[in-house]
């Protein structure tokens, strides 16, 4: 039996990440997650690329774009998107995933999904560093691990 298992030595890897400014609050503490963790596996700040897009159905555009430019490594893609009393959540949720979903699938480097889609705030804020953990630092564990793995397929 050959057992592959990707590493988390971020050392001389070159990371993306993309996040959503609509609902900041949770957005800023899912990056600044990412970043710690990224730092952890010894990637440094002159090799993360930060980019902010308006909300989270410009994600897959702007993660497009970047995973094509051939500059990075793998990208973190990261939102939040929050109940409210319409329909557009459902949209927002739906074309955000699929849109991420692809540029993962069809592109040249593996895309973390850090988008949070909860009922309330509060659900959001735990995933942003509360009880939760951190989903940013949690897609930072796997962009990691997903570029190592990658690696030593080829």
């Amino acid at each position: 039996m050959t057992v592959i298992n990707g590493t988390r030595d971020g050392k001389g890897l070159k990371i993306g990440i993309v996040t959503a400014q609509f609902n900041a609050l949770v957005t800023e503490k899912l990056q600044a997650g990412a970043i710690d963790q990224l730092k952890k596996y010894g990637i440094v700040e002159d090799d993360i690329t930060v980019m902010s897009v308006p909300g989270a159905m410009e994600l897959p555009r702007i993660t497009k774009l970047l995973a094509s430019k051939g500059s990075v490594d793998g990208i973190i893609a990261l939102g939040a998107v929050v109940r409210g009393e319409t329909s557009h959540y459902d949209y927002v949720c739906s074309e955000t995933a699929s849109g991420l979903a692809d540029v993962s699938l069809n592109g040249p480097v593996p895309v973390m999904f850090g988008v949070l889609t909860t009922d309330n705030l509060d659900q959001a804020i735990n995933r942003a560093g509360g009880k939760g953990g951190n989903k940013g630092a949690d897609c930072a564990d796997g962009v990691v691990e997903m570029i190592n793995l990658e690696r030593a397929l080829r």
